[in-house]
């Protein structure tokens, strides 16, 4: 392998003008496929081989209507000083929570809302009570109206004085590439140019990264339908090319040095 690498090494520099030219066609190739490709559909989420994968489709096997792997929202109501959640007035908004989630929009993706007062969900001090809500799907395949009614389910509880909080990962939504992975670009380029005291020597490791990187995610976009990649694979492909790419990059120079 070390013989085949140093030759492929040598090979590429002596014709370093057609392998530049290769790369760039072949970026240019990817990005018209990812241009004209329809976007992709799937937004599920799994890591197939993986332990938690596996006891994750062990328990949707045996255990079909419990959606292991959906997702879990947890909704805490609080009464206001003097009043409890178990008083007629709280108690009634809590469960217009309960049925607005099991009947409202997004409700064909809701596996089960536990009513606190039947799972003996209230403090000691009846000032306190929480909903828990279970969901078909992971937080990145649910619905923009579902995840949307359940941040407004609430709303009715808070203008009737009571403070209600939502959490859980049912709100989680697929990371967004953008402003994050330039600064973390430019960062690593101070670094380079610290390091190598070269803008030369610092931007090929950048480059090289970036037209990599290109590279995958057009071809993922391109092939998402095809292969049925969920919309967050080209994210996780940013994220790891970049850092990988630069990473590699430098560790070839230096054993090159």
């Amino acid at each position: 392998m070390a013989t085949f690498l140093y030759r492929l090494g040598r090979g590429a520099f002596r014709r370093r003008g057609l392998v530049a030219l290769l790369w760039v066609a072949l970026l240019f190739a990817a990005g018209f496929g990812a241009a004209t490709a329809a976007a992709p559909t799937s937004g599920s989420f799994s890591i197939p081989g993986t332990e938690a994968q596996k006891a994750f489709d062990l328990l949707d096997k045996k255990f079909p209507g419990m959606a292991a792997d959906g997702a879990t929202a947890r909704i805490v109501v609080k009464a206001p000083a003097g009043a409890k959640v178990t008083d007629p007035g709280p108690k009634a908004e809590v469960e217009k929570i309960v049925s607005g989630l099991k009947t409202g929009p997004g409700a064909e993706q809701v596996a089960s809302v536990a009513n606190p007062y039947e799972v003996q969900a209230v403090s000691q001090d009846g000032s306190t009570t929480y909903i828990s809500a279970k969901y078909t799907v992971s937080g990145m395949e649910l619905k923009d109206a579902t995840r949307d009614a359940l941040k407004e389910s609430g709303d009715g509880a808070k203008a009737a004085g009571l403070n209600v909080q939502i959490g859980g990962d049912a709100l989680m939504v697929a990371p967004e590439t953008g402003s994050g992975e330039i600064i973390g670009i430019l960062v690593a380029a101070i670094v380079l140019v610290i390091t190598f005291g070269s803008l030369v020597a610092a931007g090929l490791p950048l480059l090289t990264a970036i037209i990599g990187v290109g590279i995958g995610v057009s071809s993922i976009t391109a092939l998402a339908n095809v292969l049925d990649l969920g919309n967050t694979t080209a994210t996780l492909a940013t994220m790891i090319g970049l850092a990988v790419g630069i990473d590699y990059a430098l560790f070839i120079v230096s054993r090159y040095r």
